[in-house]
C-alpha cells in the first residue's frame, strides 16, 4: 500500500472493540513515534500508554472520547526540551509532538487498528489524575483498538476544500 493508499483509508474510528490490542504491534506503534522527525532531534515529547482497567476509567473522566478502547495513548509536548525559532522565539515542542502523534496515528492504521485524534478533553483533570503529565502541553489522547464491525467513517471524511481554496502557488 503506498502512503496516499493508506491516508485515504484512515479515518476517524468510533467504534472499537475490547479485542486485545497485540504487544508487537504496541512496540511498532511507539517506535513509529521515536523514528518521527522532530525539530533538531530533540524529541521533546512524552508518550503514555493507559491500559490498566484502573487507568482507562480515569481517561475516562476526561473525555467523552473513548469509543469503547482498552488502550490509549496520551502525548505530550515538554517545552522546556523544545527548540526555539531564533527569530522570534517560538517554540516548537507543540509541533514536534503533533508530528510524532501522526506518525502514530498512521502506523496505527497500517497495522490494521482503528482510532480517532481526540482533542477534547479535560487537559487540567488529566495532570490531576496523572500526576506525572503535569507540566506538559497535552496535545492528544488516541483510544486504540480493532474496528468493530459496524464501525465506519463519518459522513464528513470524505469533504475537504479543493486544493485551489488549501494552496497558494507563488
Amino acid at each position: 500500500m503506498t502512503f496516499l493508499e493508506l491516508a485515504e483509508k484512515r479515518y476517524s474510528c468510533r467504534n472499537i472493540s475490547d479485542r486485545p490490542v497485540e504487544e508487537e504491534k504496541i512496540a511498532k506503534i511507539l517506535r513509529a513515534a521515536q523514528l518521527a522527525p522532530t525539530a533538531c532531534n530533540l524529541q521533546p515529547f512524552k508518550i503514555w500508554v493507559i491500559e490498566k482497567e484502573a487507568d482507562v476509567e480515569k481517561i475516562k473522566e476526561t473525555t467523552r472520547g473513548t469509543f469503547g478502547a482498552h488502550l490509549f495513548f496520551v502525548i505530550g509536548a515538554d517545552k522546556a526540551q523544545g527548540w526555539n525559532r531564533k527569530y522570534d522565539g517560538r517554540n516548537f515542542a507543540d509541533v514536534d509532538a503533533s508530528i510524532v502523534a501522526t506518525h502514530m496515528m498512521m502506523e496505527i492504521e497500517d497495522l490494521g487498528l482503528a482510532t480517532t485524534w481526540v482533542g477534547s478533553f479535560d487537559n487540567l483533570k488529566l495532570a490531576e489524575l496523572f500526576p506525572m503529565m503535569a507540566g506538559y502541553d497535552l496535545v492528544a489522547i488516541f483510544p486504540v483498538g480493532y474496528a468493530t464491525e459496524d464501525a465506519k467513517p463519518m459522513d464528513l471524511h470524505e469533504k475537504t476544500k479543493s486544493l485551489d481554496e488549501l494552496v497558494t502557488r507563488l
